[in-house]
C-alpha cells in the first residue's frame, strides 16, 4: 500500500477514511495491513496490477496483497486399496514445486491414501515385453506396509489372477507422467492396467 497525502477514501473492510490503497492495482483502499490481507481472498478476483503510480503521488510501501495462492493441478491416478477387489480411478492434487526447482514435477497429495505413512516411489519405464512407455509410470506406496503378515492388497491380487511370484501388501497409488521428461501429469487410466499388471507380476 502507498501513502496518498491529503486523498482520503473508505477502506473497503471498515469504510474508514483512508490514504492508503492496494499497491498491486491502485484501485482499493485499506485502512490497514490487516484489512487488505483479510479482504484478500474477495480482492484478488478483482486486483489487476497498474502501470506505474502517478508522479504526483508520494510513493510509500505500507503493505501488499498476500502473494497469488499457487495452483494445484487435479490428474486421475489408478489406487489399489488393500480392501477392494478392483483398482478404481481416483482423483489427485498435484502442489505446484517450489520456484527454487522450476522444471520440477508438482508434488501429489497423497497422505490420506497412506495413513500417513511415509511414501517412497518406483518410475515404470517398461510395460508388456520389455516394450518401453512412452508415458511411465509413477508408483507410490508405503514402505511400513509391504511387509509379510499385513494383507494382501486385494486390487493387485485380482488383476494378476493371483499368478504373481510375491503378493503386495499395502495400498498403491499410480500416476502417469505426461512425457519421457517426467515435469508433469497427465490422467492415468485402464489402459496403463497391462503395464502394471506386468510389474506386479515380476516383483519379487
Amino acid at each position: 500500500m502507498h501513502a496518498v497525502p491529503l486523498i482520503n477514501h473508505p477502506c473497503a473492510v471498515c469504510n474508514r477514511a483512508t490514504s492508503m490503497w492496494c499497491s498491486r492495482c491502485q484501485s482499493a483502499w485499506y485502512c490497514s495491513p490487516e484489512h487488505i490481507h483479510s479482504d484478500w481472498p474477495r480482492h484478488r478476483r478483482e486486483c489487476i496490477p497498474a502501470q506505474s503510480p502517478p508522479a504526483s503521488y508520494n510513493v510509500n510501501m505500507i503493505a501488499t496483497p498476500p502473494p497469488a495462492e499457487p495452483q494445484f493441478v487435479n490428474v486421475s491416478a489408478i489406487l489399489f486399496s488393500p480392501e477392494e477387489e478392483r483398482p478404481r480411478i481416483i482423483t489427485v492434487s498435484c502442489r505446484p514445486s517450489p520456484k527454487s526447482s522450476q522444471g520440477m514435477c508438482p508434488v501429489p497429495m497423497l497422505d490420506s491414501y497412506f495413513d500417513g505413512n511415509p511414501t517412497e516411489s518406483i518410475v515404470l519405464t517398461q510395460g508388456l515385453n520389455g516394450e518401453p512407455l512412452r508415458f511411465p509410470l509413477h508408483l507410490y506406496f508405503a514402505p511400513a506396509t509391504l511387509v509379510k503378515g499385513n494383507p494382501v492388497n486385494r486390487a493387485i491380487f485380482h488383476i494378476t489372477s493371483g499368478a504373481a511370484e510375491k503378493p503386495w501388501c499395502g495400498p498403491v497409488v499410480v500416476l502417469k507422467f505426461n512425457g519421457s521428461r517426467r515435469q508433469g501429469y497427465s490422467d492415468a487410466g485402464s489402459n496403463d492396467l497391462p503395464a502394471l499388471s506386468a510389474y506386479f507380476l515380476s516383483y519379487k
